[in-house]
């Protein structure tokens, strides 16, 4: 049985490492096709430590964690993804930003996804946010390397009260997987009131 839990503080900080990897490992797949190395995603989750708007939804099984949610204050995260809702005059001190949520294909779906953004929008709430918004990877139609089968999250995130932002769009790097170094991608800003 997995079990859900909303960590913050020094029990968010122990589980960083462990969110490095799974990051690694969920975000090879597409859409991201994210070339990650642990150096980097220790410097990424850096913005999480001692900061107390920091959330780290987990899901574990047996301990393991298998699945994880992460949300910070908008402010707090990086600029990219705060100047795109200030240009359209949407007060970033309301809004919770969920930065990822990340879950192993063996676990998904199990209902986690709905308990993963249960707990993020109950954080919001007990931190006073109007507000929660998160990003989804553009690629563009017809790529080479998008698999047959995929489905986006869409249905689900609209099934959720989310909404995309019509041209609100964040732009952030990454190396993908067979590429030499990094390169912009855009990603579409989605967003609910609570």
């Amino acid at each position: 049985m997995v079990e859900v839990r909303a960590l913050t503080g020094a029990e968010l900080e122990a589980h960083l490492d462990d969110v490095a990897r799974l990051r690694i490992a969920v975000f090879r797949d597409w859409p991201y096709l994210y070339d990650g190395t642990l150096d980097y995603e220790q410097e990424y989750l850096k913005t999480y430590r001692d900061n107390a708007g920091a959330l780290l939804v987990g899901a574990f099984d047996a301990g393991i964690l298998v699945g994880a949610s992460t949300s910070t204050f908008m402010e707090d995260h990086a600029e990219a993804f705060a100047a795109p809702l200030a240009r359209i005059g949407l007060p970033t001190g309301s809004i919770l930003y969920g930065a990822e949520s990340v879950l192993l294909p063996a676990y998904r779906g199990q209902g986690l996804g709905h308990r993963f953004f249960d707990l993020r929008e109950a954080h919001a709430r007990a931190h006073g946010r109007s507000h929660v918004a998160f990003c989804s990877v553009v690629r563009p139609e017809g790529h080479p390397l998008c698999p047959e089968t995929y489905r986006t999250n869409d249905a689900f995130w609209a099934g959720r009260g989310y909404a995309k932002l019509p041209g609100v769009l964040a732009e952030f790097s990454w190396k993908d997987l067979g590429d030499d170094g990094e390169s912009v991608k855009p990603l579409q800003f989605w967003m609910r009131a609570l």
